[in-house]
């Protein structure tokens, strides 16, 4: 009896573990489950922060002078021709109906913007208020205002209006929000003017950060799909906190509607740009003097870089702040004012964001070895036309005298009539290449007649027979392409990988 009911107690217990783990279990697994149909559900509600921020978001209206399009010419018909009064009186009624003619008419606009200071400051894309002869800001509350232009910029689209409120009355602002504490799949809420539907609000997740669109130099998008329209460029993308932490700029839509790609400045771009144009009415960003081109597989493994990284320097301004450093062409910038350079695209972002006249550190790649340079960062909108300029200029064609062929080009020495036909600056020294084999690596990377190679791998050439040796060597190497430093007629150098077979 004694050893019976330490047994049913054991029994007793064993059941009660096994109801407990089964309970404990059960939970468990329901919660991930309910976490996940609370992550799929979204926010139960966002009604208190649009009520927080949704005066502070306006439209924009804009209007301009268009001068009048030519019509459509009468056809020419054969003299007599039983047309010819039927034509004539068609197209004499088209012309009375295209907006009267010859004289010019007004076109009007909308788009979206936010107020950043309750002094009347607000935040749009330039595309907005682009060639605009008058801007009205149009409140939440039915009121209009006159705006004028501030400053723009048109790198990364945005503008700075400046209206004058009643002094009773006011103007509710907005706050700039930390875009880079943003996570894929974090909920945010734009509120702007699709289509003239003022007051619009719509809600969705960031679908991703870094998005480059080809819209400008720098390129840094926050992606989303909360409903953008057109009508919503200029307005605030918020956080759940009710922070700014974006500018809508851009959709990708076959059909002109929102079909859940939609794309937003992030806010921290864009306070640096908003504070100058604030403060000077026009952006002043840093600029080094540097032309850069991306590291590819290829060139990584030419370099001994072990894996593709940084931006590869090109070709330098003369006296330019990075031909100043000892920034040479060929380098390979992997750290600038203690940030990674991770690819070519990220150089121009951390540059134009650095501030004029500082002294960073630039840590570079020469010849497999990291090198540390102190830089004086110079202003971009002082010499960026004298860089365009300069990038402007292309090798001219010309005929193709052979002479050796390697990696799918056929080579030979500079000689007087060569540097003649292509006309070679006298200070380019090296072999010019007179022909491309299509179909080639050589074709495919965009090598053509009347470029200059100066390098193989970091070493000077200038016979055909120098390329030769150094293919060879490299060969022996193990090595699977060779990088080759190539120059226009003008010395505008450019770096690209071939393969040595």
């Amino acid at each position: 009896m004694l050893a019976f009911v330490p047994n049913r107690r054991r029994a007793a217990r064993a059941f009660s573990f096994r109801r407990l783990a089964a309970l404990s279990l059960a939970v468990l697994l329901s919660a991930p489950l309910a976490a996940r149909a609370a992550a799929v559900k979204g926010p139960d509600t966002v009604a208190d922060t649009a009520a927080m921020v949704i005066d502070s978001v306006v439209n924009i209206s804009t209007s301009q002078t268009v001068s009048p399009q030519r019509s459509v010419p009468t056809p020419q018909l054969p003299p007599g021709s039983p047309f010819e009064e039927f034509f004539e009186e068609f197209f004499k009624r088209k012309q009375e109906q295209d907006d009267g003619g010859d004289r010019p008419r007004r076109v009007s606009s909308l788009g979206s913007g936010f107020v950043i200071d309750p002094s009347g400051l607000v935040v749009t894309n330039n595309h907005v208020i682009a060639d605009a002869d008058e801007i009205y800001v149009n409140f939440n509350d039915g009121s209009k205002l006159k705006a004028e232009l501030v400053g723009r910029d048109t790198k990364i689209d945005i503008a700075l209006l400046k209206v004058k409120p009643d002094a009773s009355k006011p103007l509710k602002a907005v706050k700039f929000g930390d875009s880079d504490a943003l996570r894929v799949g974090d909920w945010v809420m734009a509120i702007g003017n699709p289509f003239g539907l003022g007051g619009t609000l719509t809600v969705g997740v960031i679908s991703a950060r870094n998005r480059d669109i080809n819209a400008g130099p720098y390129d840094n998008f926050l992606q989303t799909d909360a409903a953008i329209n057109r009508g919503n460029s200029g307005g605030p993308l918020f956080n759940m906190e009710g922070d700014v932490i974006g500018i809508n700029t851009a959709i990708i839509s076959p059909s002109g509607g929102s079909i859940g790609i939609g794309f937003a400045v992030p806010s921290n771009t864009a306070v640096a740009v908003v504070q100058q144009l604030r403060e000077f009415g026009e952006t002043r960003r840093g600029w080094i003097g540097v032309r850069i081109q991306q590291v590819t597989d290829e060139i990584a493994e030419s370099l001994s870089l072990g894996r593709p990284r940084g931006a590869l320097v090109g070709g330098l301004t003369d006296g330019g702040p990075a031909a100043k450093a000892g920034i040479k062409a060929g380098d390979v910038i992997v750290k600038f004012d203690g940030k990674d350079v991770k690819d070519m695209r990220s150089l121009p972002i951390v540059v134009a964001d650095t501030a004029v006249d500082k002294e960073v550190d630039v840590v570079v790649v020469r010849k497999g070895q990291e090198e540390t340079l102190r830089l004086k960062v110079g202003r971009l909108e002082e010499s960026e036309k004298v860089e365009q300029a300069a990038l402007a200029k292309k090798a001219p064609e010309a005929p193709k005298p052979p002479t050796s062929r390697l990696m799918g080009l056929e080579l030979s020495e500079i000689t007087t009539e060569l540097r003649g036909k292509f006309k070679i600056k006298d200070e380019v020294k090296g072999v010019v290449v007179t022909s491309v084999e299509g179909g080639t690596a050589a074709a495919d990377k965009g090598l053509k007649p009347g470029l200059v190679i100066l390098e193989v791998n970091q070493e000077a050439v200038s016979h055909p027979a120098d390329i030769e040796r150094r293919l060879a060597a490299l060969k022996k190497e193990g090595r699977r392409s060779a990088l080759l430093m190539v120059s226009d007629a003008d010395g505008q150098v450019q770096f690209t990988a071939l393969p040595i077979d």
